[in-house]
């Protein structure tokens, strides 16, 4: 059994103008890096023996921020990786709505496929540990979605920098 923190990473500068990130690094604005900061002095004290992170910039900097306190490296990999969202990534959100999807996005299958791919990582590297996983929007609630059996659509969204426990 696997305890682990799941976390989305802080809010961005793309996250405010409502700019469609997908597998961009992106950037934590001045709140995202307080929220990072917050969900730090939250779990300062909780016994955490690895911190894991999407290799991408957002969820860096927000997982290091987290594991600071801790003293211990962040692991990054492309498994933890947002949607890609082919030509739709760099988009303003709203503009999307209604628009039918280009053949370049990622299907929701090829997320699942990377989200078990991710638990059967950790379930072979780190068994019986607890760990702070940090992902993003949609990846996440695919993993919530498979460690609960529930289809992704009743997965509630996770705000920035949320947290939520799982046994995986």
């Amino acid at each position: 059994m696997i305890k682990m923190y799941l976390v989305r990473h802080g809010e961005t500068v793309d996250n405010v103008n409502q700019t469609l990130q997908g597998q961009t690094d992106g950037r934590l604005n001045d709140n995202g890096v307080r929220m990072a900061h917050e969900v730090a002095r939250r779990m300062a004290h909780e016994p955490i023996d690895a911190f894991i992170s999407s290799d991408l910039g957002r969820c860096v900097h927000t997982c290091r921020i987290i594991a600071e306190p801790h003293g211990k490296p962040v692991v990054e990999t492309p498994l933890l990786r947002e949607r890609d969202w082919g030509s739709f990534t760099g988009r303003f959100i709203p503009d999307l709505k209604g628009m039918e999807w280009p053949d370049d996005i990622e299907t929701t299958e090829q997320m699942y496929g990377r989200g078990e791919q991710f638990l059967a990582w950790i379930r072979r590297h780190y068994d019986g540990q607890t760990l702070l996983v940090v992902g993003h929007g949609i990846i996440n609630r695919v993993l919530l979605s498979i460690v609960s059996g529930k289809p992704m659509h009743e997965i509630e969204k996770m705000k920035n920098a949320e947290v939520r426990m799982l046994d995986v």
